[in-house]
């Protein structure tokens, strides 16, 4: 059913203070929440975090007073809204454990958005993304068990894979390499718009978990694989980023910031199972309403255009989670060993010897890297790793690592796929 959420008023802006119990008491039980409530949190929590933001960047730049008194209001209650949903998490959540919420988000989410991206371009760096988060998740997953005895089933409730996916140390490139070509915002659907500020405002979110708690952990080698993997997350920002039409006004962009919060939380609101999490979902939803429909006075005021010339007269669905693994597994095996280079992408085949990444990989990786180096840690402690996925997909993880490694920009302490296949077949044996 269509949803104009033009046609609808919203909660008003003078109850929507709430008391501090409300703001900071609303936490989950982590024993026997949904993963999906779970990654609908952590996204929320990242829409609401990039909304902010922008919101404090227009200002700054802002000389309309009523713009800036709009702001100013909206700007607190979005900020209380970002710690409730951010502190729906339990205090006895680790780090890791959360971490490998993050990256169902990254994997589940980004391939939701690439099933329904209408522009092929944008899906296609959808797609590239996805096989990174994917490879990022089963790093951690390693981390979880050996740190605190978690098998990662536990958290991702068996619907998303832990398997290797593009090796993480072939993640660090010349950033720019990882700009896009950006959109026209004439000619790009409202569909296109809303999943890639989704996408990046998921992205941005995770880079900055992992820089504000990476810290946490003692362990020397699990530190670094934080930072490697953060570095990773700043190449997602500014790739998604440079899609968007650089030409789009700030009103504009308010406009459409809005449109995604009320997009993505009616979509929430729609899936959620847990009946506590939806009513927050509900309660922010009547709120974002609210904030829309003003942004949308003041687009139509200093813009001269209607507001459903850029969001249309129905909120479209950015953030489904369901499980995905066989479009990963697809995409997997045909893009593993894809590269990225400014405004495009090629195989490792087809790189030529001075493509810009080798020398960025050859200087972060010149005494080796904590992604590989956590496979060689958990194999040695147990004589093998967290692998969850088919017995037809887990028989083509060594060929697959073989596709998607490269000769050039290759760190010392590699696992090679011969010694990857021995610690498969171990595994097996136990």
């Amino acid at each position: 059913m269509n949803f104009n959420p033009l046609e609808e008023k919203g909660l008003p802006l003078e109850k929507q203070l709430r008391v501090w119990k409300d703001v900071a008491d609303r936490k989950f039980n982590k024993n026997d929440i949904n993963c999906y409530t779970r990654t609908r949190q952590i996204l929320m929590n990242g829409i609401e975090t990039e909304a902010w933001s922008f919101k404090h960047n227009f200002a700054r730049v802002c000389q309309d007073e009523d713009t800036i008194e709009f702001l100013a209001q909206i700007k607190r209650i979005e900020d209380a809204q970002q710690s409730t949903v951010n502190w729906l998490a339990p205090s006895d959540q680790s780090v890791l454990e959360t971490t490998l919420g993050y990256e169902q988000v990254a994997v589940d989410l980004t391939a939701w958005l690439a099933q329904n991206e209408p522009d092929e371009y944008v899906k296609e760096t959808f797609d590239f993304g996805l096989l990174e988060d994917f490879d990022h998740l089963y790093r951690y997953s390693q981390w979880a068990y050996m740190e605190h005895g978690i098998l990662p089933d536990d958290i991702v409730q068996h619907q998303t894979d832990i398997m290797s996916g593009r090796p993480t140390q072939h993640h660090h490139n010349c950033n720019i390499a990882r700009l896009r070509k950006h959109y026209d915002k004439y000619n790009t659907s409202v569909q296109t718009k809303v999943n890639i500020l989704t996408v990046l405002s998921g992205e941005q979110q995770t880079h900055n978990y992992y820089a504000e708690h990476g810290f946490e952990y003692g362990n020397k080698v699990l530190r670094e694989t934080y930072a490697e993997i953060k570095d990773v997350e700043e190449e997602h920002v500014t790739m998604y980023e440079s899609l968007i039409d650089p030409s789009e006004s700030f009103y504009e962009k308010l406009l459409l910031h809005e449109f995604t919060e009320v997009c993505t939380y009616h979509n929430c609101m729609e899936d959620e199972l847990n009946d506590d999490i939806r009513a927050i979902w509900e309660q922010f939803l009547d709120m974002e309403i609210y904030h829309l429909n003003k942004a949308a006075e003041l687009f139509k005021k200093y813009e001269k255009r209607e507001p459903e010339e850029v969001i249309g007269e129905s909120v479209v669905h950015p953030c489904h989670f369901e499980s995905q693994k066989e479009y990963v597994a697809e995409i997997l095996e045909k893009e593993i060993d894809k590269r990225v280079i400014k405004h495009d992408f090629k195989y490792i085949k087809d790189l030529s010897e001075d493509w810009a990444s080798y020398k960025i990989q050859n200087i972060t990786g010149k005494s080796g890297v904590p992604s590989e180096q956590t496979i060689r840690i958990i194999s040695e402690q147990n004589k093998y790793d967290i692998v969850s996925t088919t017995d037809d997909m887990e028989s083509k993880l060594p060929a697959l690592l073989k596709k998607g490694l490269q000769n050039e920009g290759l760190a010392p302490d590699t696992v090679t796929p011969e010694e990857y296949k021995k610690i498969r077949e171990y595994d097996k044996r136990e």
